[in-house]
């Protein structure tokens, strides 16, 4: 009996998933367990095992496409079984899974030679092909998914091998290269040349060039990478986006700063960085400043009552941002605890679904770049993120005369469409008081 394969439910708040990646194609022999498919929900990818055994008889939902949970991927079918094909987006199960549970990661290398797959033909063109010498797996079928016929195996048989298939990628480089592609064999299905094939041609020696130019580096723009662009671009398509800037005198802060160092220093658990104070001073004025703390779904704002504070890491594969639960609750030490195991298990790709959804803000700190400021892009379906700059010492005005002051920039970029200019920058102006002094966060 057939199986019906549904988008999984990998947290609380899933509604859609994205199929990245299918290991199986149709006609392939699935087993229970093994990986299936590849899912990808708010930057986090997980790896769905096959939930019955038999053939993958159909492929509902292809790679890149986006659908709700429960919706119906792929059919497998027992050996020799085949059940009605599905159209269209279909309904199914809504089959909840634990994505807590030491979740899979596209980072794992898919290790181990692949199985042959076997060769559809007629019983005819088998029986012609071995007649004629013919190598049935060099034949390209012109029957339904690919199936070799006898006339196939004839006019290859006649004609000889048709000109080499070959992926865009690989002719682009292969262009570029001003390869041959008769010269390179390829390893795709049917003898397709892949870009692995034009890699590994050059690399050989074989090519007749003088001066082999260097091979251009392939970044796949899939994962995570695709996962930002998505984001990153329907962010600047969906919503009024404008940035305003701020100085802000952290002198202050700085000492604060330093005081809680000295008051710990023998307490090597106890680390605060200037970011850990920006983070309370946030969490503190956006309780002072709901429509700050909000999210737009459909046709409503939704004004949060607790603080849920996106922490923006930089991967080497991408920016990732881990959600800080009920911010406005915690006192210094506790945020700076929680930030550092947060960021940790960012950089170690083990965060979970609960921990990267459901953020109310998001602080984006490049200080640790060297840059003073820049305008950042709202993470919908927020209303607000916050840029923070290096903290340098500078000439300024204080007191009426020019002296050397610890300086910051703040930008914060805002959704015009939910919040004015005048509320966005009474916000900002109050984090600014907070950080300039910062016992008034007690306040």
């Amino acid at each position: 009996m057939s199986v019906n394969v549904t988008m999984p439910k990998l947290g609380m708040t899933m509604k859609v998933g994205k199929v990245s990646k299918w290991y199986k194609n149709e006609g392939d022999a699935v087993e229970k367990g093994e990986n299936l498919f590849e899912v990808e929900t708010e930057k986090i990818t997980n790896q769905i095992e096959a939930s019955g055994i038999g053939t993958l008889f159909q492929i509902v939902v292809p790679a890149g496409e986006t659908v709700p949970v429960g919706t119906i991927v792929a059919v497998i079918a027992e050996e020799g079984e085949q059940p009605e094909r599905i159209e269209g987006i279909q309904a199914g199960e809504v089959v909840e899974m634990d994505a807590n549970a030491a979740p899979s990661t596209s980072k794992e290398a898919e290790t181990g030679p692949k199985e042959k797959k076997p060769i559809l033909s007629t019983p005819s063109a088998r029986r012609v092909a071995k007649e004629l010498g013919v190598d049935l797996t060099l034949v390209p079928g012109s029957g339904p998914d690919g199936k070799v016929k006898e006339a196939d195996v004839v006019k290859f048989h006649e004609e000889g091998p048709p000109a080499p298939k070959i992926s865009p990628l690989a002719a682009e480089m292969a262009k570029q290269e001003g390869l041959n592609i008769e010269d390179i064999t390829g390893t795709g299905e049917n003898g397709k040349i892949t870009r692995q094939d034009v890699e590994n041609f050059l690399a050989s020696g074989k090519t007749d060039a003088q001066d082999t130019p260097a091979q251009p580096k392939v970044i796949p723009f899939e994962g995570m990478r695709r996962a930002i662009a998505d984001n990153m671009h329907a962010s600047l398509q969906n919503a009024a986006q404008l940035t305003t800037f701020t100085e802000v005198d952290v002198t202050e802060m700085v000492r604060f700063k330093e005081l809680i160092k000295a008051e710990y220093k023998k307490d090597d658990s106890v680390k605060i960085s200037y970011n850990d104070i920006i983070v309370m001073a946030t969490a503190r004025a956006l309780m002072k400043h709901p429509i700050m703390n909000s999210t737009l779904v459909g046709e409503e704002i939704l004004c949060h009552g607790n603080v849920h504070l996106g922490i923006a890491v930089a991967l080497p594969e991408g920016l990732i941002v881990p959600k800080l639960r009920n911010a406005e609750k915690k006192n210094l030490l506790q945020i700076a605890r929680e930030v550092r195991v947060l960021a940790k298990k960012a950089r170690e790709a083990g965060l979970v679904m609960e921990e990267v959804t459901n953020g109310t803000f998001t602080i984006s700190n490049v200080s640790m770049l060297g840059m003073d400021g820049f305008t950042p892009v709202l993470n919908p379906p927020e209303t607000g993120i916050l840029g923070v700059g290096r903290v340098i010492e500078k000439p300024s005005v204080f007191n009426g005369e020019i002296t050397i002051r610890h300086m910051m920039t703040l930008s914060l970029t805002f959704d015009h469409r939910i919040v004015d200019g005048a509320p966005a920058m009474t916000f900002l102006k109050d984090l600014a008081r907070y950080l300039e002094q910062p016992m008034l966060i007690m306040a």
